[in-house]
């Protein structure tokens, strides 16, 4: 069985669980407390993050080069399209979401408000947690742009991209930091990925310390 090292609010661990209960990979999770530089860990991954995948008898680092991995070996179902341009546009998104959304808006809020406290550094800055209240509000008007040309964030096809920004919208909606009322499409784009079996065991973790709103795992939310 594949064993993912993680933490449960770390959208880039969640890209990756997605990826493989969508394509029924069975997993075991171990909660990895990836500041505390424990040696063990260390070894499996100098860089000191988390997601670290063992699959195949292969030990892996980062996320997007994980999720790619799965993909070339388990196309089936196709999260990464074979059109060039689709792909294209499937990469630019992860992109988009792992890269920009990640330092404007996940890093402001979820670092600040939860991070910071589970790894002891401190309290919110206050400055941050509001730069990215007001930066998510671009990023949802975006994905409603996208979402009114689009069946699905990069096209007519679910994908990596859609499993992308449910990861790191799902931590964020942990903590209640996303307006769903600002956006009907989005809203009713999220209530789709989050019905999929693939969801299922996001939506029951726990956090010490932080337990999720009533709406988190409501599936009418």
């Amino acid at each position: 069985m594949a064993r993912l090292f993680h933490v449960p609010l770390s959208p880039f661990c969640r890209k990756v669980r997605l990826s493989l209960a969508e394509k029924k990979i069975e997993v075991e999770l171990v909660e990895e407390r990836y500041w505390e530089e424990d040696a063990d860990f260390l070894r499996r991954n100098p860089a000191g993050k988390v997601p670290v995948l063992k699959l195949d008898g292969i030990m892996m680092a980062e996320s997007g080069a994980i999720c790619e991995y799965i993909e070339e070996t388990r196309p089936d179902p196709v999260l990464i399209p074979q059109d060039p341009v689709a792909r294209l546009e499937v990469r630019r998104l992860v992109s988009w979401f792992d890269d920009k959304f990640h330092h404007e808006v996940t890093s402001k809020l979820l670092y600040e408000r939860v991070n910071k406290k589970v790894m002891g550094k401190g309290y919110p800055d206050s400055g941050n947690v509001k730069a990215g209240a007001k930066a998510i509000k671009y990023h949802l008007d975006y994905m409603t742009w996208l979402l009114d040309h689009r069946r699905w964030l990069a096209g007519d096809a679910m994908t990596l991209a859609d499993f992308a920004a449910a990861a790191h919208l799902s931590c964020l909606d942990y903590i209640s930091d996303v307006d769903w009322n600002r956006s009907d499409v989005v809203k009713d784009w999220y209530a789709k990925i989050k019905s999929r079996p693939a969801f299922r065991s996001i939506l029951a973790d726990q956090v010490s310390g932080f337990p999720p709103p009533r709406h988190y795992n409501d599936l009418d939310f």
